[in-house]
């Protein structure tokens, strides 16, 4: 059974306990990162709120299990896969700081791209810097964004991609 040390005190999470303590750990670090992205860009309350979603038992479990569960990302069992990608499609679409959100999926018609509001395409930017200095420890986000470019570009909108490229120095 792991132990935790929190503030002095010895608290004993066992091997589940630790798993979601470590993912809360790298959550509340991945929102202090945006949340200061979020203040440089002028939308400090979008900082605050952000990710909030995935306290919800829809996306924490998954999240936790996927990212610091005892099978390590690329040997997840199919089943945790399966709750990923709803956990994943849930966050997408309740969070308005996600590209993905902007894409209307038709019935008949061609897929419609929408363009994103100005607030959250700087959630979205915040997001992005805050996950490289979280994660990686610096702000990567450049290199990040030239990675996704191609699969992404026919699906941000071209007024979208325009401020992104202009913001991440492309």
């Amino acid at each position: 059974m792991g132990t935790g040390r929190i503030t002095g005190c010895r608290v004993r999470l066992g091997d589940n306990g630790l798993m979601y303590f470590r993912y809360l750990k790298s959550l509340l670090r991945h929102k202090w990162f945006v949340f200061l992205e979020c203040c440089k860009l002028g939308i400090p309350w979008l900082g605050v709120i952000h990710d909030w979603s995935k306290l919800l038992p829809s996306e924490w479990k998954p999240y936790a299990q996927t990212f610091h569960g005892p099978w390590g990302y690329e040997n997840r069992p199919g089943w945790l896969i399966d709750k990923f990608d709803s956990a994943w499609l849930y966050h997408q679409n309740r969070n308005k700081h996600h590209w993905q959100y902007w894409l209307l999926v038709q019935d008949d018609d061609p897929d419609k791209i929408l363009p994103m509001p100005d607030k959250y395409r700087r959630e979205m930017l915040a997001d992005w810097r805050g996950a490289g200095r979280a994660y990686t420890g610096k702000d990567n986000t450049k290199e990040w964004y030239l990675e996704r470019r191609g699969k992404w570009n026919k699906r941000l909108h071209p007024e979208t991609k325009a401020w992104v490229e202009d913001r991440v120095g492309i």
